[in-house]
């Protein structure tokens, strides 16, 4: 038998069973600790192993693990396995799983295994840090694992992550499958037979055995349907992929039925919990009720006498302090009143100042601005732009398709480095830009290339490092049009954006 690679996909069938984390009832479930091993996003790919339980000694395993942002890859490699049915004739394949540290697990998928008892998966996960752990199973698309654990993650030398212990998490006991899947306990037939109708049959008596026809009749009835469609395709000899998709499609809506019969139960065995209680809450109120309203009264009564030989002395007390109160309040607002003004005064002096020094700090920026600019028309073509002011290279300054610095280039450039180094809180951003001729990615590396080459340069000249950057954009922002020769020479350039406080806004030439 080939090795059979499937990840679980979560069909919801209705609201009710939407989420694949089912919740099992307490006295269905045991707990267990296990390790999860935190994974470096960005650290690259990593080993561990998959060590045997006591329940399948002689199997072993690894993963290769690799987390990237957002998700993380599992590679997971398993031999020594023995069909899942020697464990119990309710089980019939096996299923890798993750458990976060919380205690939630998540279904990756079924592991089908050869002959020779190995069998391999891979599948992804959105979590950083979680255990690994194999169970068998009575079929593929179970929302938790059972307490089958054939397999669980362990460091090995050399491998990149962190330990942290998960104190607990829930296995469905044996018990809610045995003596229900694979009723008459049938040796299984892979060769003729796939597996997956033998998972089908398992999943539709389990959900039967477990309420599903009365608690979720729809979906089980979609479940049978679709368990007849896979016995008639296997019957008449159909395709083996056609009898695959039948069988899982059943299995998945079985396991639907089960889950949403299993948490209506559960939901009506706590209804009726509640019920109860409620009903002997209500009785036990209204006998306290009763005297508390008796109680009540006596001591209302007391209060309310109380209350107005307070109410009247209070109401003397507040005349008085009323009357000294609004004499201290005359003074206090007369006060108030002159120191606001005085305020006020010092504030309008302090803001006309404020303005004449906004003033002077704006004429001196426009100022440095125009005798910046006109220096550095002097070297090389510049503009004034809401950017700032923008140095233009011209492609003549650099030999044909290269990006090394011609002689008469280094001498402008070095002599724009002296200005810029004159004058301190300068920004620079070089930017370079092609023509359309030639592929998009050699552009891209061209223009790169030439304004790296160009922040070097300014860089080696004594410019802080952290105050020039530089991006290429390819053929991506065009000044002219790439249909004439000269619109492609004027394409072919590097723009050095000047910037700064300093030089404050556009002034215009």
């Amino acid at each position: 038998m080939k090795t059979i690679i499937k990840s679980v996909i979560c069909i919801a069938s209705c609201a009710a069973v939407a989420l694949c984390q089912q919740n099992v009832a307490p006295s269905d479930s045991v707990s267990k600790s296990t390790t999860a091993i935190g994974y470096q996003v960005g650290g690259g790919s990593t080993q561990v192993d998959l060590k045997a339980t006591d329940a399948m000694p002689q199997a072993s395993g690894e993963a290769k693990v690799e987390a990237k942002s957002g998700v993380t890859t599992i590679e997971a490699k398993v031999k020594g396995l023995t069909p899942a049915s020697r464990l119990g004739t309710e089980l019939l394949t096996y299923v890798l799983w993750v458990v976060s540290p919380d205690g939630r697990t998540s279904n990756l998928g079924e592991i089908q295994i050869k002959d020779n008892g190995e069998g391999e998966l891979k599948a992804t996960t959105q979590l950083q840090t979680f255990s690994l752990i194999v169970t068998a199973e009575p079929y593929y698309a179970v929302r938790q694992p059972n307490e089958a654990v054939v397999l669980e993650n362990a460091l090995r030398k050399g491998t990149k992550g962190k330990i942290y212990p998960i104190k607990e998490y829930r296995l469905m006991k044996r018990a809610h499958y045995q003596k229900m899947g694979n009723p008459l306990a049938l040796t299984l037939d892979v060769k003729n037979v796939p597996l997956e109708m033998y998972e089908a049959r398992n999943a539709v008596e389990i959900a039967k055995s477990r309420g599903a026809e009365k608690y979720a009749p729809e979906i089980f009835t979609k479940a049978d349907g679709g368990m007849k469609m896979a016995e008639n395709a296997l019957a008449r000899k159909a395709n083996r992929k056609e009898v695959i998709s039948a069988a899982r499609s059943t299995v998945q809506f079985a396991e639907d039925a089960r889950a949403l019969a299993a948490q209506r139960q559960e939901e009506e065995r706590i209804a009726a919990e509640k019920a109860a209680a409620a009903a002997k809450a209500k009785a036990e109120a209204e006998a306290k009720a009763a005297a508390e309203a008796a109680e009540a009264k006596r001591k209302a009564d007391l209060e309310a006498q109380r209350q107005a030989e307070l109410a009247a002395a209070k109401q003397a007390q507040m005349k008085a302090e009323a009357d000294a109160a609004a004499a201290r309040a005359k003074a206090a607002a007369d006060a108030a009143a002159a120191k606001a003004k005085a305020e006020a005064d010092a504030l309008r002096a302090k803001e006309e100042a404020a303005k004449a020094e906004a003033e002077r700090a704006r004429q001196a920026a426009e100022q440095l601005r125009a005798q910046l600019l006109d220096s550095l028309n002097r070297v090389l073509e510049t503009k004034d732009t809401p950017r700032g002011l923008v140095v233009t290279m011209a492609d003549v300054l650099f030999d044909t398709g290269k990006y090394d610095l011609r002689g008469p280039t280094r001498e402008k450039l070095a002599r724009l480095s002296g200005i810029i180094l004159a004058n301190k809180g300068l920004n620079l951003e070089i930017e370079g830009h092609t023509d359309s001729t030639g592929s998009d990615e050699l552009n891209q590396k061209l223009s790169e290339q030439r304004a790296s080459t160009v922040r070097t340069f300014l860089v080696e000249q004594g410019l802080a490092a952290e105050s020039v950057t530089s991006k290429g954009y390819g053929k991506t922002m065009p000044v002219a049009d790439n249909a004439t020769a000269a619109g492609r020479q004027a394409n072919r350039r590097v723009e050095i954006i000047v910037s700064g406080e300093v030089i404050g806004t556009k002034i215009g030439r």
